[in-house]
């Protein structure tokens, strides 16, 4: 069924908006989810956290007038439950179905397309260049991006399409021009906003290495090489070539202090290596990413901080919110950082996740070679993005 063909429940029901969830997750609340989209919906993706409780019964329970006891027993009625969905309308037919039967019931605004709309900016407090660095979240993928700015410009590592606007907006409320929008290697988890940011007036940039891939629309970009500097104000963006995830994959060091990796290392994870060649060329893309952490990443002064592109679940952030770590930190709590490369190898290989969903035409996408519309381009991305080596942490304990 569609939104708009769920009929409006006798019982009045409150909405919550996902900013106003999220706060509650993030201060600790207990929270309690009924999930009503089909399972297979709900095992790929869904709102987790150490204080929610999740439940997934879907919608189709509720369409009967006489619901199955067996399905109320699994919904607390001795506490508050936000129902949700995929875009709202579900969820508030099922709130009000469960309203009429006395509980307690909110249900989620857009469902999880608002929650995939939360995108946040935090500053990192750590970095210790020229002007200021602030990365972007967005909690339903993990996908992380970074602005700097410094007397009046700016530049956006890893940008998202669908924030593009945000992105404008906030660089002229900080009374900055957008400088750069650069792009780590070709995405196979979200839509780049490379191009859209390009289209509006901002220097596009992507990695030389990566044009073999296939870009279509390389003649229109400026190309990063190894070594190559773009000055931000008084702030310098070095691209570092780092293959391994992608042939293509290039870190770019910012001021000196923060090595934004893309998919190549994570505060919790090292990158998948089977997304571009596929399970056969994963063991030799694999040993070029111990080759590139080994000489190119770990080579840097340990103070120097990590943000990848993404985080995951098994992530912990730094005190000041953001997804970072030294790399002296990273070395001393992730195992793989110190094997030989035999041992690096057969690791990254042993647990890979699921590959993203959608992932081969987000690609394609990326490249150029497949174009959509907006709505379209959303909804390909939506869901986690898989793009560590493991599922669980490789840091820490």
């Amino acid at each position: 069924m569609n939104a708009d063909d769920f009929p409006t429940p006798d019982a009045s029901v409150e909405t919550i908006d996902p900013e106003s969830l999220k706060d509650r997750i993030d201060a600790g609340e207990d929270v309690t989810l009924l999930d009503a989209r089909m399972e297979s919906d709900y095992e790929e993706w869904r709102i987790d956290g150490e204080n929610v409780t999740s439940i997934n019964v879907p919608y189709f329970e509720f369409l009967d007038d006489e619901i199955d006891d067996e399905v109320l027993d699994r919904i607390p009625d001795d506490r508050p439950v936000t129902v949700l969905c995929a875009k709202g309308g579900a969820s508030e037919y099922v709130a009000g179905t469960l309203a009429e039967r006395g509980y307690d019931v909110d249900h989620l605004e857009d469902g999880m397309n608002g929650w995939a709309s939360i995108y946040e900016a935090v500053e990192v407090d750590r970095y210790d260049g020229a002007g200021t660095l602030l990365q972007y979240q967005r909690p339903s993928s993990g996908c992380l991006g970074y602005l700097v700015y410094d007397d009046g410009e700016a530049a956006i590592i890893d940008p998202l399409r669908a924030f593009t606007d945000r992105y404008l907006a906030d660089a002229d409320e900080l009374g900055v021009e957008l400088k750069y929008a650069i792009d780590t290697h070709i995405h196979a988890d979200h839509l780049s906003g490379v191009r859209a940011l390009d289209d509006a007036g901002v220097e596009g940039v992507i990695p030389e290495a990566a044009v073999d891939r296939g870009v279509t629309y390389a003649d229109e970009m400026t190309l990063a090489a190894d070594g190559d500097t773009f000055a931000v104000g008084d702030a310098t963006v070095e691209a570092v070539y780092t293959p391994g995830h992608t042939t293509g994959m290039t870190s770019y060091l910012v001021d000196d202090s923060l090595l934004a990796t893309g998919d190549g290392l994570f505060v919790e994870s090292v990158a998948r290596p089977d997304l571009e060649e596929g399970d056969d060329g994963a063991p030799d893309a694999a040993r070029m990413l111990y080759e590139s952490l080994q000489e190119r990443v770990l080579t840097l002064p340990d103070d120097t901080l990590v943000g990848g592109a993404h985080f995951s679940d098994a992530a912990e952030s730094a005190n000041d919110g953001t997804y970072t770590a030294p790399i002296g930190e990273l070395v001393e709590e992730m195992d793989a950082l110190t094997m030989d490369e035999d041992e690096f190898v057969e690791l990254v290989l042993s647990d890979m996740p699921p590959r993203p969903a959608n992932y081969e035409d987000i690609i394609a996408t990326n490249l150029g070679q497949n174009e959509v519309d907006d709505e379209e381009a959303f909804t390909l991305e939506l869901g986690p993005n898989n793009c560590a080596a493991s599922q669980e942490s490789l840091a820490g304990d």
